[in-house]
């Protein structure tokens, strides 16, 4: 097979291990950076340029979208799509994943367990959202942020109420903002599962080091290998379905009225398999064997 990684570059690790593996099972990898893209629109001929000449076409296209860059990095992926390319992630899903709003409705709305959460562009409802709440502590969390950035605990009213003026000032960009429940029984840790397909592939349990309440690696925190319970298995799955993701981090908090879904990374770190030893990778490489054959590759809704 023909494979594209759309990445920063090749020497992020989780493109390394992607192409290590691909390689390793015969298929010929490309890396493109897809922030030196530009695409063509016009009928009949939308087009994705890289390094002057346009891509052709792919078995299969494997986004790795920053975070930073999720409405280029997206854009470029819907213009492959639009080319008949298959996708293992697809463009609609990661914009859903990337939105922490949107991601918190389309949970509920399949009913997976999640923190309550309210939402409001007014400070001065900060009573009230804290009666929603049950009162205070309550984690304040812009919609976009990632790895830990934009996630605040504030201890009390007056604290909620002085952060949520902070964000509302500096949020020029119109980012909704959350306020959700704290649970105690989990501050400072977190289950991240690897999803691909309909298996987890791959579980850890994630713990700060300090009394940060964020248990994120990339704030610190250190991972050790974990066994999921049979109901955290199946809450992990149908998250990443509920997104439309074939391959996902679900980040899980247990709780004492069950596990309770974070979040849902449309593009996880590939560190979890340096703490499980588990071969993250290959599964992914797999799966897209067994996979991008069998989609039709035209997309039959457009964008």
């Amino acid at each position: 097979m023909k494979i594209a990684i759309l990445s920063n570059g090749p020497g992020n690790y989780s493109t390394k291990r992607l192409k290590e593996e691909a390689e390793l099972r015969g298929h010929e990898v490309d890396i493109v950076k897809y922030k030196d893209c530009y695409v063509s629109i016009e009928p009949k001929q939308n087009l994705v340029y890289y390094k002057g000449e346009a891509l052709g076409h792919y078995d299969a296209i494997i986004p790795r979208i920053a975070s930073h860059m999720t409405k280029y990095g997206c854009m470029v992926v819907r213009q492959l799509e639009m080319q008949g390319n298959y996708t293992l992630s697809r463009s609609l899903a990661i914009t859903r994943a990337r939105d922490k709003l949107r991601s918190m409705q389309l949970l509920a709305k399949n009913d997976i367990d999640i923190p309550k959460t309210v939402v409001s562009r007014d400070s001065a409802d900060i009573d009230q959202l804290l009666d929603q709440l049950d009162g205070a502590p309550v984690i304040i969390k812009l919609a976009s942020g990632t790895h830990g950035n934009g996630v605040v605990l504030a201890e009390t009213k007056k604290a909620a109420k002085s952060t949520l003026q902070a964000f509302y000032l500096a949020n020029d960009s119109g980012t909704n903002i959350l306020l959700q429940e704290y649970v105690k029984e989990s501050a400072g840790t977190d289950i991240r599962a690897f999803v691909v397909g309909s298996k987890v592939v791959a579980s850890m349990k994630r713990q700060s080091l300090d009394d940060d309440f964020r248990s994120n690696l990339h704030k610190g925190g250190s991972g050790t290998p974990i066994k999921l319970t049979p109901q955290e298995e199946k809450v992990a799955v149908r998250s990443a379905k509920a997104m439309g993701l074939s391959v996902a981090g679900v980040d899980i908090m247990r709780s004492e009225r069950g596990p309770l879904v974070l979040e849902v990374n449309a593009s996880p770190g590939f560190g979890i398999e340096k703490v499980t030893g588990r071969n993250v990778a290959g599964k992914i490489i797999e799966y897209i064997e067994h996979n991008a054959k069998r989609t039709p590759h035209r997309d039959r809704i457009g964008a």
